[in-house]
């Protein structure tokens, strides 16, 4: 780990406050974090909690793993020190976008809990939701739409998550999602239940019309 640099001077303190942006947007933010294998159905069902919360009048941003590989992580690989590095960019990326007022839905694999617990002491434990979609691998295989277990098994990708790499369960997910027995709307049904009273304002048909749940 690199030391801190002297010449850097945070200017926290002189920042317009995250309260201020939860005002002007009428929600309060929070950062819900997918975690569960490749193919266990995280950004199917992030995708469709960021839809139904958009047309409900909040702001989000979804952070998903490809997405992020592609762009400010790019330099990553797959090693254990990447993985963490990895993770960590997400989490700071995703505490600035919650203190600017917006909701933030990350998807990320995040197999262990020293890697879920980096990013909770990032965010914050308060503004931190986990949602585990507990999917078995065997139902990820049987998906496999991007093809990536099947080059586990032929030993094209190294330290695949669920074929040549371990997956820790969450101990003590907020959210925990069955998406092999559970519908996508029942899964979303069920994170907008929890999330709901936490993001607390909602617009109602009126315009400019807001309420408290």
């Amino acid at each position: 780990m690199s030391k801190p640099d002297n010449n850097i001077f945070p200017i926290h303190d002189k920042l317009l406050d995250r309260r201020s942006k939860e005002q002007l947007l009428q929600q309060r933010s929070k950062v819900l974090w997918f975690t569960g294998l490749s193919g266990s159905g995280k950004s199917t069902i992030a995708n469709e909690v960021e839809r139904v919360l958009h047309q409900m009048g909040h702001l989000t941003m979804l952070l998903d793993g490809d997405n992020v590989r592609a762009g400010i992580n790019n330099n990553l690989g797959f090693s254990e020190e990447d993985r963490k590095e990895n993770i960590r960019r997400i989490a700071e990326v995703a505490k600035l976008l919650m203190q600017g007022g917006v909701v933030t839905i990350c998807c990320f694999v995040s197999p262990s809990e020293e890697l879920r617990q980096l990013a909770k002491d990032i965010i914050g434990k308060d503004d931190f939701i986990e949602i585990y979609v507990n999917t078995p691998v065997e139902v990820c295989e049987q998906r496999d739409v991007k093809g990536l277990y099947a080059k586990a098994r032929r030993g094209e990708i190294k330290d695949f998550t669920g074929v040549n790499a371990p997956f820790e369960e969450p101990v003590n997910a907020d959210i925990v999602l069955q998406s092999g027995i559970m519908s996508i709307d029942g899964c979303v049904k069920l994170v907008l239940e929890n999330v709901m009273p936490k993001i607390g304002y909602v617009k109602t048909e009126k315009k400019d019309d807001f309420f408290v749940i």
